[in-house]
């Protein structure tokens, strides 16, 4: 039995000094400079050496944007952009932990908040409650505004907290997500230089900040244009005319394919229905007597859809397509699910583009306590991915989502946690994590390009 077991104890020992000299033996084949994931070898997966290659062209893209020198506008520019590169990991780090962008995926972004440490006071996170334009209903309902940063205008808390959109570190984690979520283009709200929304405060200084940021993300910038004072053809010329002159050059300034080619820049016009067709045909028609059309800051315009009719309007304004921007299913005509295949349709026919606009849910009762009939529950994430369902079923060219972080209105798929204050309980996304939006854009941002590579077979 002694035998037995030393016989036992050779064999195995010199079938292990076998095989460590063939592990010798190829080591001395596989080429010095190979490491985890180089590309020896990877000719047996397509698919890992794709990616491999897709990294490489993004390192190399961000390796080159280091080296820009950007023009500074401002001691905040400045200060953001030395900021910006302090915190800047390695490249191949950063496309490592992201998805790729979709430049097809678009995602409306505010950057109107404010706070003591970086604007002097809350700016929107203080928002007024709204009265009900019918005064019999309005005395139902509580006066007053908000008092951050325990209390926020917003049925949801962010977990950034009330947070500034000049804080440099808020634009970083800001483009970290959206990027995680694998979107491609950040629709800026904007008005012009000195202008302003109601409660807020001018933000035209801010965009150089933005641009420079969303560069580092490999994201780009649109911009949302507001219903701001007296707009109409004569100052919407001026005004496309200032951001193409000031920004249409960074990199990160999103420019848009078309069937013919061209590369244009593109501008979302909120509430654009105001403006009657005539007034826009001026500016958006080959032969209107303020003509964009065929100039150097000829664009892509996209106007808002709510009502069915509006589409006639949109098409004899001279608009390029139509966006329906609300997150509330059955709110309007154009936000309304059902009716996208026939807008779809209706744009097809008359050479217009189709933009649905989905959204992970609606609730605003924090600044117009009286609109419970427009919410819009999220059913744990259910809600969102329906109207992708929605949206992918008409086979867009684009797909624009409502929204990043328009709090007011609950429509944000920004990181938010559970937070109860006082008398205040705010919403959560619990039982899931504080990214789970950002997850499931991602997750349909995939579903989204592998379909569209079917549509376009």
């Amino acid at each position: 039995m002694a035998r037995f077991r030393r016989r036992t104890c050779i064999i195995l020992l010199l079938f292990i000094l076998f095989i460590c000299s063939i592990m010798m033996a190829l080591k001395t084949l596989r080429p010095d400079r190979a490491g985890f994931g180089d590309p020896f070898g990877l000719g047996l997966l397509p698919e890992l050496q794709q990616r491999t290659v897709l990294l490489d062209n993004k390192q190399n893209s961000l390796n080159r944007v280091q080296g820009d020198t950007v023009t500074r506008v401002s001691n905040l520019h400045s200060i953001a952009v030395n900021t910006m590169k302090a915190s800047m990991p390695p490249v191949n780090k950063l496309e490592e932990e992201l998805s790729s962008p979709n430049y097809n995926f678009h995602i409306f972004y505010y950057s109107w908040f404010g706070n003591p440490q970086f604007d002097g006071k809350y700016i929107h996170w203080n928002h007024p409650l709204l009265p009900h334009w019918d005064p019999k209903i309005a005395n139902n309902y509580p006066k007053g505004r908000h008092n951050p940063p325990e209390d926020i205008g917003a049925n949801f808390y962010p977990e950034l907290g009330s947070y500034s959109s000049k804080d440099p570190s808020v634009i970083e984690a800001h483009m970290k997500q959206m990027r995680s979520a694998s979107t491609g283009v950040i629709v800026l709200s904007w008005y012009p230089p000195g202008m302003a929304d109601e409660n807020g405060e001018p933000t035209d200084d801010l965009v150089p900040v933005i641009l420079d940021y969303a560069h580092k993300y490999n994201l780009k910038v649109t911009f949302h244009i507001e219903p701001y004072k007296d707009r109409d053809d004569r100052s919407m010329y001026h005004n496309v005319k200032y951001i193409i002159d000031k920004y249409g050059g960074h990199p990160a300034f999103y420019r848009h394919k078309t069937s013919t080619g061209r590369f244009l820049p593109m501008f979302y016009v909120y509430d654009s229905y105001v403006t009657i067709p005539e007034i826009w045909a001026n500016l958006l028609t080959v032969s209107g007597s303020q003509t964009i059309r065929n100039t150097p800051y000829d664009a892509l315009f996209i106007a808002l859809l709510v009502e069915e009719r509006h589409k006639h309007d949109i098409h004899r304004s001279g608009f390029d397509g139509m966006y329906t921007y609300f997150a509330t299913n059955g709110f309007s005509y154009g936000s309304s699910h059902h009716n996208w295949a026939s807008l779809k349709a209706f744009c097809d026919s008359n050479n217009l583009m189709f933009i649905p606009s989905v959204g992970p849910g609606y609730i605003d009762t924090s600044i117009r306590p009286w609109n419970n009939h427009n919410t819009r529950n999220r059913v744990n994430g259910k809600y969102y991915e329906t109207a992708f369902s929605a949206a992918l079923l008409v086979r867009p060219e684009i797909i624009s989502i409502t929204s990043f972080n328009e709090w007011h209105e609950g429509t944000q798929i920004e990181k938010a946690v559970p937070k109860r204050t006082g008398q205040v309980v705010y919403l959560d996304y619990k039982p899931h994590k504080p990214n789970v939006y950002l997850e499931l854009t991602q997750k349909w941002s995939e579903k989204y390009r592998k379909e569209q590579e079917q549509w376009l077979m």
